[in-house]
């Protein structure tokens, strides 16, 4: 058998045991009323994950604790590491809002979080009606102010992503118009073929028990946000789960496999 053919084939059997083993349990996309595309049980809530850094960033933003895309600009905090799911060695450096986004760092929303306090965090949630509002957090540890998004408490659907979503970018959330500007700046993450803009967020996490329990060797992932242009915006949720563990973060996955999809939208429109 030719080698290059050899490389080719197992090349291509691991990235079909892949997919496999990342089975989609949502994908929507949606422009204005339309539904453009609906795979799996949207309806079912779970942990945000990352995505959350949505919500918090509208929240910074309007609390003032948040000035722009490049400010404030903070150190690492050693403090969080007891609360952390996991430790990422980039999050070890002087974070920003863009790089806070870019790097998914929870240091830095758990920065926010404490700097807003628990009743403020806990209004913003309430008034944003973000999932079920649910931030008690992890059973009997108190940590709702810094974990309750993370594969814990909190809860969110792919439709109800989509809804939030929906009202962020026709600024419709009851925070200030700034909020509601910047957040979508730093939201950006490339330009598309055809003057397409993607923004979006990514977000990594454990599978949950019923009890709230993480199940370690489950991770699941999302990626959300909407395609832009000119005055169209393709409103997206993507939520997948995995059998096992995988070297590349699943939020990732996630991304380019909602990348896929949505290049396949837009690809088959009338030029």
């Amino acid at each position: 058998m030719n080698k290059r053919f050899l490389i080719v084939s197992i090349s291509s059997i691991l990235l079909i045991n892949t997919q496999i083993c990342a089975e989609t349990k949502c994908f929507i996309a949606k422009e204005k009323s339309q539904i453009l595309e609906l795979v799996g049980d949207c309806a079912q809530p779970h942990s945000p994950c990352s995505t959350f850094k949505i919500p918090l960033a509208l929240m910074g933003y309007d609390a003032g604790i948040l000035i722009d895309e490049t400010n404030p600009k903070w150190d690492y905090n050693v403090k969080h590491e007891p609360l952390l799911p996991v430790l990422v060695d980039i999050w070890k450096q002087k974070h920003d809002p863009l790089l806070w986004m870019k790097n998914s760092s929870i240091p830095y929303s758990m920065d926010i979080t404490t700097r807003l306090g628990l009743e403020k965090f806990k209004t913003y949630v309430d008034a944003l009606n973000y999932g079920n509002k649910d931030i008690i957090g992890d059973k009997d540890k108190n940590n709702g102010l810094t974990n309750a998004w993370l594969s814990s408490s909190l809860q969110i659907s792919g439709r109800e992503q989509i809804t939030f979503l929906e009202k962020l970018i026709d600024n419709k959330l009851p925070v200030s118009d700034k909020a509601h500007e910047m957040t979508k700046k730093i939201l950006f993450v490339e330009d598309l073929p055809n003057n397409w803009k993607l923004f979006g967020k990514t977000g990594s996490g454990r599978l949950q028990n019923k009890d709230g329990s993480r199940i370690e060797d489950r991770p699941v992932g999302w990626f959300i946000g909407w395609l832009e242009k000119e005055n169209r915006n393709i409103i997206f949720a993507h939520y997948i789960e995995d059998d096992q563990k995988f070297s590349t973060p699943v939020g990732v996955r996630a991304k380019d496999s909602a990348k896929d999809k949505l290049l396949k939208l837009i690809n088959t429109e009338k030029k």
